[in-house]
C-alpha cells in the first residue's frame, strides 16, 4: 500500500502482518482521488475520515495539502497505528480519534469539506450511514460525503445521491447536503 499523491507520493504505508483492516485498493483510490483532484483545491480542506482502518485515505488528504484530517477508528490498535504512522510520516494534519463512528457523530460539532466513510462492507445498517452523517449537519454545503461500499448496495434513490463510481468490487458513492 502507498500513498498516491501530493507531497508523500509514492511512500510506502508498511502494515503489521497481524492487521485487520481491509484498505481501499490502490487502484480504487488513485481513481477516486483523480475525481477529486478534478472538483477541489486541497489546501485548507477540512477532511472526516469514518472508520478509518489503515489510515490511507486520511494520508492521502494529508500528502495532498488538506489543512485537517479527523480519522475516527473504533479498533484501539488501528487508531493507534494511525496515530504512530502519521507521525512517522510527518502528517501533523492528521489526528486519530479512537471512537466508534456512531458515538462521534452526535458529539461532532466542527463542519468539514469532505466527509469519506469506508465501513466494513457487511455493516449491519450501511445502508442507513448516509442518512446519519447528512443529517448532523457537518457537511458543508454543496460539498461531498463519499460512502465506499460493496456492490451489493446501492444508493441511486437516495434524495442527497449525486453519482457513483466503481472500480472493480469497489463502488464509491457521492452525496450532497444541498442536491445540485
Amino acid at each position: 500500500m502507498r500513498i498516491i499523491g501530493g507531497s508523500l507520493k509514492g511512500r510506502a504505508i508498511i502494515l503489521p502482518s497481524d492487521y485487520s483492516a481491509r484498505p481501499t485498493t490502490d487502484f480504487a483510490k488513485e481513481a477516486l482521488f483523480n475525481i477529486l483532484d478534478n472538483e477541489y483545491e486541497f489546501q485548507d480542506l477540512k477532511v472526516l475520515d469514518l472508520f478509518g482502518g489503515t489510515g490511507a485515505i486520511a494520508y492521502e488528504f494529508a500528502s495532498r495539502g488538506a489543512a485537517r484530517v479527523y480519522s475516527i477508528e473504533m479498533n484501539r490498535d488501528n487508531a493507534r497505528f494511525i496515530r504512530e504512522e502519521a507521525s512517522r510520516l510527518g502528517l501533523r494534519n492528521v489526528t486519530a480519534v479512537h471512537s466508534n463512528v456512531f458515538d462521534f457523530l452526535p458529539i461532532c460539532k466542527e463542519k468539514f469539506d469532505i466527509i469519506f466513510a469506508d465501513p466494513p462492507y457487511a455493516l449491519d445498517g450501511l445502508q442507513n450511514i448516509p442518512d446519519k452523517v447528512l443529517e448532523r449537519g457537518l457537511l458543508h454545503p454543496d460539498r461531498y460525503f463519499i460512502l465506499e461500499h460493496g456492490d451489493e448496495h446501492s444508493f441511486s434513490d437516495h434524495p442527497a445521491f449525486v453519482k457513483e463510481k466503481v472500480y472493480g468490487r469497489v463502488h464509491f458513492s457521492f452525496f450532497t447536503s444541498e442536491k445540485a
